[in-house]
């Protein structure tokens, strides 16, 4: 099983979040052109960590919390150092030797993912991925007294919330260097870094764990301080290890290839707009289209796990980005795995996009079929089984064709939106008062949304009107009105709209949508939601909020949604203008 992206397009916030809501268990490696750090998870909950910076270890995060001292942690050294055979790791040490407790070294660890997390968050670039390949029970556990058998476990979320308010503080404050420790401070500890570049195996002591988990993970590739990131050596590995079979002139062209995507300048400014998730468990391919897509200036994520892809499909809709779902389809498919997923994608997400990618033994067999099922399209990709002598040449020539074949894939707006858009806008021409005008933007907000609601704007309140898909099925029409209330305070989404009367649509943490809002209608399964003001004679007068309830994002047309609110509003002050000038004097 295995997880890869890039930090510029997923941020490690996002990274962590997803995996602590897979419950994924492995060793995420964090690499960029500064070094490499790891987190380790086990079951969505962090066990450990291994710092960029080889003097943060957990003996010396113990010292600087001040929860042992200087000749303590000496102590503890020297004993690893004789003990010989009966080597131990340093917690196990301290324990035995009744320096700490369990609290204690819960806490140390908890404070050096804490900085490990810190310090990949000043990361400007840099890749993840997730490798779960060599999990086993932990012998060194064995060294725990009886009290302490036990897993040991830290919440994700928590410690994350704490690593951002960690962040934040130093970065308001300018003193973000200072939450790590000097070189200075590392001096009296074991240089392991020089035993580890030998060969050895990665012992649980660098990577923070230090026995405290009932599970040890090996990691990949092995921590050397501080390094020059060489895009090609990381592609040389990657086409070694998937093909060494392969001539040495074979290897060159496909890693000249890669090397030249890797440096080309892509001319796209701005974010991505499309995510391209990609199915397979073909690592060199992983890599390869990842390669391509950071090139084309495409969100990409990779995955071999078909039960993580609504979490991942979810939450690129959540950042209003565009999913193309590539399904690597294996050499032995008969079609059956791949037709019914992509029935089951093409119901669940209407508004992404689904290309397979198959080999010449299956092409044939199964093309016209899953287009039938709702794939965009079917694509000729490599295959070692089918054509292992003109693999690479194949491997280039489909590499150079898919990056813009995926900048080509764009959203298909619902059906009928625009013509339902010019309906309502020649409708607005026909009304003279005010709650005719917001039903129809209501009316329009819910074409696209699964709930929305018309509130009043009081003197120090919203009130609320007629809605859709809160007390029954959107497709029942508009709902009586609610006549609920929610304050309006100044700390909320809803006053900054009423207050300078622009649109709103995102994600953001809001106290009075939480405790009041959510309270009357229930909380939707995303935070991400529009606020839509009607404006008259310079002053909110209403508004519409809309959210997707417990269906999946779907990127609005909000520029749709603005133009007609601005209409109406235009509409709704001619129409009180005439009414007053034609009111008897």
């Amino acid at each position: 099983m295995s997880f890869n992206g890039t930090l510029e397009h997923i941020p490690l916030v996002e990274v962590v979040q997803l995996l602590h809501m897979t419950a994924k268990t492995g060793v995420l490696s964090l690499k960029s052109p500064k070094g490499e750090s790891q987190l380790v998870f086990n079951n969505g909950f962090l066990v450990g960590a291994n710092h960029l910076n080889n003097s943060v270890r957990i003996g010396q995060v113990l010292v600087e919390m001040n929860a042992i001292t200087k000749e303590q942690l000496e102590q503890a050294l020297e004993a690893q150092r004789t003990a010989g055979s009966g080597y131990k790791p340093l917690i196990a040490t301290l324990t035995e030797q009744g320096t700490i407790d369990k609290e204690t070294a819960y806490k140390g660890l908890e404070t050096l993912i804490e900085m490990t997390i810190v310090e990949v968050l000043t990361w400007s670039s840099g890749t993840f991925s997730l490798d779960a390949s060599e999990t086993y029970i932990s012998d060194e556990y064995r060294y725990f007294p009886e009290k302490l058998n036990q897993e040991f476990l830290l919440s994700a979320q928590g410690i994350l919330m704490d690593a951002l308010r960690i962040y934040d503080e130093k970065m308001r404050d300018g003193t973000l260097s200072k939450i790590f420790f000097n070189e200075e401070s590392h001096q009296s500890q074991p240089d392991k870094s020089e035993a580890a570049s030998n060969g050895l195996e990665i012992t649980e002591d660098l990577l923070g764990l230090d026995a405290l988990d009932m599970i040890a993970k090996k990691i990949p590739d092995v921590f050397i301080g501080l390094k020059d990131f060489d895009p090609v050596a990381e592609h040389r590995r990657h086409v070694i290890t998937a093909l060494p079979e392969a001539t040495l002139d074979q290897h060159d062209k496909l890693i000249s290839y890669l090397a030249t995507v890797s440096r080309a300048a892509s001319t796209e400014s701005g974010p991505p707009t499309t995510a391209v998730i990609l199915l397979t468990r073909n690592s060199l391919l992983s890599h390869a289209v990842t390669t391509i897509c950071n090139n084309e200036n495409l969100f990409v994520f990779s995955t071999d796990e078909e039960s993580s892809l609504d979490t991942i499909i979810e939450q690129s809709l959540g950042r209003d980005l565009y999913p193309v779902l590539l399904i690597d389809s294996p050499h032995n498919d008969d079609g059956d795995f791949t037709t019914s997923l992509v029935l089951q994608k093409a119901a669940k997400y209407p508004n992404g996009a689904i290309i397979i990618a198959a080999c010449s033994n299956i092409w044939k067999s199964i093309g016209i079929q899953v287009l039938g099922t709702g794939a965009r399209a079917v694509i000729p990709r490599p295959c070692r089984q089918c054509h292992d002598d003109s693999y690479v040449s194949q491997m280039i020539s489909f590499l150079s064709a898919l990056g813009p074949l995926l900048k080509t894939m764009r959203p298909i707006f619902q059906k009928g939106l625009q013509q339902q858009f010019i309906a309502c806008f020649k409708q607005l021409k026909t009304l003279s008062a005010p709650p005719q005008f917001a039903l129809v933007m209501l009316n329009f907000a819910a074409a696209q949304f699964e709930r929305a609601i018309t509130f009043v704007v009081a003197k120090s309140e919203l009130v609320a009107e007629k809605s859709f898909g809160v007390t029954g099925d959107k497709a029942d029409g508009p709902s009586p009105p609610l006549m609920f209330r929610i304050p309006l305070d100044k700390q909320s989404l809803l006053w900054e709209v009423v207050e300078n009367g622009r649109l709103y649509y995102g994600q953001r943490s809001d106290n009075v949508l939480t405790s009041y809002l959510y309270k009357e209608i229930g909380t939707p399964k995303s935070q991400r939601a529009l606020i839509l003001p009607l404006i008259s004679r310079g002053k909110v007068i209403a508004v519409t909020y809309a959210d997707f309830g417990s269906n999946p994002v779907s990127p609005p047309q909000t520029e749709l949604l603005e133009a007609l609110s601005q209409h109406a509003g235009s509409i709704l002050d001619n129409v009180i203008y005439r009414k007053h000038v034609e009111k008897p004097t």
